[in-house]
């Protein structure tokens, strides 16, 4: 199984780190997996190439560092060090955008206390079989701890677009507590 690196030869795909559109002639990376529905043959999930920098970056680097894929571009340094810090923060993968939590009745995974009505919270993903699934919620101020790292907002807002450029303030803010 190779992973890939090409341009979307059309815009009908969908990344599987945010669910967005890749649009037609954009680089994409593309992972190739076992299909569990057809033995003996592969499926491939698609991907922004920041995206897979994020999400799937032990892969990505690999396939970044094959001779076929010098070509990426000016964004070469950026999508290093996003799977870099990745690989190092081994958390931080797991970060599958913000939002003001709607009730109170979430947990967070860190602290385990409730997460407040309104408060900013963190919504985490793990990568299992083939696929996202949600696992939880983090406090956007139990960042440092539970995600190694304070530097969060760069991946909050890829996964999580309509944020306003206050609300993403408010979250560094948050996050640097």
């Amino acid at each position: 199984m190779t992973h890939t690196i090409e341009p979307a030869p059309t815009g009908r795909a969908k990344c599987r780190g945010c669910g967005r559109v890749i649009s037609k002639d954009e680089l994409r990376f593309g992972e190739r997996l076992p299909n569990p529905f057809a033995e003996g043959t592969e499926m491939t999930h698609w991907f922004h190439l920041p995206c897979a920098a994020m999400k799937r970056p032990e892969v990505f680097l690999e396939t970044m560092e094959d001779e076929r894929f010098k070509g990426i571009g000016s964004d070469r340094k950026r999508l290093r060090k996003l799977a870099e810090e990745g690989i190092e923060h081994r958390r931080l993968p797991r970060i599958d955008g913000a939002e003001r939590a709607p009730t109170g009745r979430a947990a967070c995974r860190s602290c385990r206390e409730l997460i407040e009505k309104d408060i900013w919270r963190i919504r985490l993903v793990f990568f299992e079989e083939g696929q996202f699934n949600p696992s939880g919620f983090i406090h956007a101020t139990c960042s440092s701890e539970y995600l190694g790292t304070s530097d969060v907002v760069d991946r909050i807002a890829n996964f999580s677009p309509d944020l306003t450029e206050e609300e993403l303030e408010e979250i560094r803010k948050n996050a640097e507590r």
